[in-house]
């Protein structure tokens, strides 16, 4: 029940400070393509569902993409603390954090500093060593005490276990561990979805240690254009809708056969999931 009002609320704050009626022939809400008859439908439909008449106001399209972050860190902070007995440990929710913030990617910090101070350098490897995620969840390493709650486990003087970041005890600057990267697409459009790839790939081969959850969160109304990111394996886990179960309906209502058969090879081919869906992969 919590969980399905957090969800509710979720989508209660995208349509109040997100969504809006754009001018056309039919208007339609501003995450649909307007050139794209399939797409203007469906948007309807998916607000349809939430029983709200969007507003008549343009938003700049980054401050609808910031907004689409912050509102989506705040349901994932409010879901996943609903499952902190399933995954217990000290987290943190942030937006525009660098992953040389993070103990698997602090190697690179260095290197950052670096690009920015020389031209050339920055020229010659570009910025994809500078991976600032739109979300990220960062776990803080556990104390001893914590570690021996319920039993003796091990002590300072053991000499083992030495090396883990997991254990406070082994780092004078202990750093928070990366658990989960995620990616927010209002809307994917002509290379929107090939970014947040090369960024997973880049998640992947740059760290020194565990790789983190590598998810996306999306909007998008077109099941073919989700797929642009969301088939295939090995870079992303998985990607998330922000409203499946009304995206769904929407379809099946539109007839559109090429937009239903792509949604179901997407849900039963275990590449596209529900927002709800998030906070319990997460706790994996």
């Amino acid at each position: 029940m919590k969980l399905s009002n957090l969800r509710s609320e979720y989508h209660q704050r995208i349509c109040k400070e997100i969504i809006r009626i754009q001018p056309g022939e039919p208007p339609y809400p501003n995450f649909a393509d307007k050139t794209n008859n399939a797409s203007r439908k469906i948007a309807q439909g998916i607000i349809d569902r939430f029983h709200y008449s969007a507003v008549d106001e343009n938003l700049k399209g980054q401050t609808t993409g910031g907004r689409f972050e912050v509102i989506t860190r705040d349901f994932l902070q409010g879901a996943f603390d609903l499952l902190i007995h399933l995954r217990p440990g000290q987290w943190r929710y942030d937006t525009g954090l660098a992953i040389s913030k993070f103990d698997q990617y602090i190697h690179l910090a260095e290197l950052e500093l670096l690009i920015k101070q020389n031209d050339e350098l920055s020229t010659t490897l570009g910025k994809e060593y500078v991976i600032i995620p739109d979300i990220i969840v960062g776990r803080f390493p556990v104390q001893d005490d914590e570690i021996n709650s319920t039993e003796r486990v091990i002590s300072p003087n053991d000499h083992i276990a030495s090396l883990t970041p997991l254990r406070f005890n082994n780092s004078t600057t202990p750093q928070y561990l990366l658990h989960a990267s995620i990616s927010c697409k209002w809307t994917l459009r002509s290379d929107r979805g090939q970014n947040a790839r090369a960024e997973a790939l880049n998640l992947i081969r740059l760290r020194k240690g565990n790789l983190p959850h590598i998810v996306a969160v999306t909007a998008e109304p077109l099941p073919t254009r989700i797929a642009s990111l969301a088939l295939g394996t090995g870079d992303l886990d998985c990607v998330y809708h922000f409203a499946l179960n009304e995206l769904r309906e929407a379809i099946i209502e539109t007839t559109n056969e090429d937009q239903i058969d792509m949604l179901q090879t997407l849900i039963a081919g275990r590449r596209l999931r529900d927002i709800s869906d998030l906070p319990f992969d997460l706790a994996i």
